[in-house]
């Protein structure tokens, strides 16, 4: 018999937010260094943004389209959709060269994006959930990333989360001597290396191509990685917080307009933690998924495949999902 769950109400989300715990793993007098100095070195250099000799408008649209290809293809469709839920299938090689384009965006390898997110399905708005926003806003948003938890220890994350991803050889690669942090420094020789011959050939002046060279790769690389990051977080932060519900989940997501319009699809959450599998995150005609749509326009093209698709309305009740940590 199944089990009946007692339907979350505003109210308890409300007392939930004052006195959800930590999760007993974390060690809030250990930091992880390296993603603190890195979140805060990304933030110091987007920046030079403001700076008006690092002004290019052909940088900023470098950024805009950074934020579709890098973000939206990278991270919505692949490391979410696609490698965390499996809700469409493509090629191989497709599979891998949207998870570079993930990579870029600098939120770890696929397999410690993939591990995380699926524990954050597994426990949602419990305890052990990595990144509950009902701990505290900023702890939801971006503070469990540096503070010591060892439960996100990648060998038993991975253990009990990814071994269907790890089977692949080109993810395990990926792992090994932090090639995904190479890869982000390749991508800033190349968007360096763009802007400055773009600059030599608007002026034939090196020192001008030297500064469209810092331009694009400031608005290119690292505004365009902190707009990415910011966008992200505030799915598992503002989506757990306001909006409304069109499902009766067991745990406190949202449908919030304003993220889903800025994360392309991702901010209609509520309707995703019904129904994680499913391609599509917008339910209702007017929430509109970007993301979805691509993967519709990949599946015109030959290019994907066995989509999932919602299976109810979106006023009905649904149970959650089946255990994330099983193999999709």
């Amino acid at each position: 018999m199944q089990e009946t769950v007692e339907p979350i109400t505003p109210e308890s989300f409300s007392d939930q937010a004052r006195r959800l715990p930590l999760p007993e793993t974390v060690d809030t007098k250990s930091l992880r260094w390296p993603y603190l100095l890195g979140v805060v070195g990304f933030h110091l250099a987007a920046l030079l943004a403001l700076s008006p000799a690092l002004f290019r408008w052909s940088s900023v649209l470098a950024c805009c389209v950074g934020i579709y290809v890098f973000g939206t293809l990278g991270v919505n469709l692949c490391y979410h959709r696609l490698l965390t839920h499996r809700g469409f299938k493509c090629s191989r090689q497709l599979e891998h060269f949207f998870a570079i384009l993930g990579v870029c965006c600098l939120q770890d390898t696929p397999a410690h994006w993939v591990a995380v997110h699926r524990m954050h399905h597994q426990h949602s708005d419990e305890q052990p959930d990595p990144h509950s926003p009902l701990v505290n806003f900023l702890w939801g948003h971006m503070a469990w990333l540096w503070t010591e938890n060892s439960k996100l220890n990648r060998l038993s994350m991975f253990e009990a989360y990814v071994k269907d991803l790890l089977r692949d050889r080109f993810y395990v690669w990926l792992e090994r001597n932090f090639t995904w942090i190479s890869i982000n420094l390749l991508q800033w020789g190349f968007f360096f290396i763009i802007g400055a011959i773009t600059g030599w050939c608007a002026t034939g002046h090196t020192g001008e191509a030297m500064r469209a060279g810092a331009s694009m790769l400031v608005w290119g690389v690292f505004a365009r990685t902190v707009i990415v990051w910011h966008i992200t977080w505030s799915v598992n932060s503002v989506t757990h917080m306001w909006g409304y519900r069109s499902y009766e989940t067991q745990e406190s997501s949202r449908n919030n307009w304003i993220v889903a319009l800025l994360s392309n699809g991702e901010g209609w959450h509520n309707n995703h933690h019904a129904q994680p599998r499913a391609a599509s995150h917008g339910h209702q005609w007017w929430e509109f998924d970007v993301t979805f749509q691509t993967i519709r326009l990949l599946s015109a093209l030959g290019l994907a495949r066995d989509i999932v698709l919602p299976v109810a309305p979106a006023n009905a009740t649904v149970p959650v999902a089946a255990d994330p940590a099983q193999p999709l």
